[in-house]
């Protein structure tokens, strides 16, 4: 494998930030980790793994090894009368497989369309938007310890699911590479409206028959109209998770602030928006240089230009405080920091 040096990674994380990587490698095999990962360099340097550079903010240039994720690969591995068992390469475009699951009516999916990033990007995170995520059509993954090399698979259960989270994220950070994903979608789908959003808009065309191909088609349009397009703005989607209290806590909060938007997720908890809390503490629209909230969704920091990392860390750490000091209420990042 050629291991580059000194190169930019702007166009390699969707903030657009101007650093670099010490080394840098792009691999399309399980072969080539392995050799990378066996390489001199690969075993002396610290590691980035970059899938679509979607859900990270860059603060300083990586003194080591990036690794990009781009092995291929869409394929069927069994199906019956109900269901297919799909299998994605981990580099795979994840809107490029939720197309390719719409296009053959395999349901699942269809509320996670526009998201970016890859599929092997999306345990990780356990993505998740309009009444989906991804933990519920998941069966398994594949990948590699980077310490030795080990081959492993991970079945749902092994993950350790949670809201925008996963073993991934916590225990194995920066242990372990994903290289392919395989679901199990649906082939006679159930049409998935529990997301106001979505459901209005359906009533709204007053369509028939609802399939899959009509909600994926209005989630992409709720997205377009909702979201900076990355290739425009520079921005890593949703900054924050959407934080949950307890319902004491939320009816005290109810009390002061009438129109505050919370959903129940479970028996006294309470999911409160995110953006609704940055957006009443008078963010939302806000610029600063070119770091800013986005005009259309405050739970969106921007890059408007030549934003550097650490500018467009320092306005988050600002919202996190004025939510904590108006609503007592914690936010926590959804994108991880470098």
């Amino acid at each position: 494998m050629n291991i580059l040096q000194n190169i930019p990674l702007k166009n390699y994380n969707t903030f657009g930030i101007d650093l670099s990587a010490k080394a840098f490698v792009e691999v399309f095999t399980e072969e080539d980790l392995n050799e990378v990962l066996s390489s001199t360099e690969g075993k002396n340097s610290k590691k980035l793994i970059l899938g679509g550079g979607s859900n990270i903010l860059l603060t300083k240039d990586f003194d080591g090894l990036a690794i990009k994720i781009s092995i291929p690969g869409i394929k069927i591995i069994e199906e019956d009368n109900d269901f297919v068992l799909l299998k994605a390469g981990a580099g795979v475009n994840w809107n490029d497989l939720v197309n390719f699951c719409v296009g053959k009516n395999f349901g699942g999916v269809e509320n996670l369309s526009l998201i970016p990033g890859t599929a092997g990007a999306a345990p990780i995170q356990n993505i998740g938007a309009y009444g989906q995520e991804l933990k519920e059509v998941f069966y398994s993954l594949q990948g590699i310890f980077i310490e030795n090399l080990e081959e492993s698979i991970f079945n749902n259960g092994d993950c350790k699911f949670g809201y925008r989270d996963s073993i991934f994220k916590n225990e194995l950070k920066g242990k372990f590479i994903i290289t392919s994903i395989k679901l199990k979608l649906h082939k006679h789908p159930k049409i998935n409206l529990t997301y106001d959003a979505v459901k209005n808009e359906i009533e709204k065309l007053k369509l028939g028959r609802v399939t899959i191909q009509d909600v994926s088609k209005i989630v992409c349009d709720i997205r377009m109209k909702k979201l900076p397009n990355p290739n425009e703005i520079g921005n890593a989607g949703s900054f924050f998770k959407n934080p949950e209290v307890n319902a004491k806590k939320f009816l005290e909060l109810k009390k002061e602030f009438p129109d505050i938007i919370g959903h129940k997720i479970e028996e006294g908890k309470i999911k409160i928006a995110a953006g609704w809390l940055i957006e009443n503490t008078s963010w939302k629209g806000k610029r600063f240089g070119n770091a800013g909230a986005h005009t259309n969704q405050s739970l969106v920091l921007v890059n408007y230009g030549n934003a550097t990392g650490k500018e467009i860390l320092e306005l988050a750490n600002e919202i996190e405080n004025s939510v904590q000091n108006k609503f007592g209420i914690t936010l926590h990042k959804e994108v991880n920091i470098y």
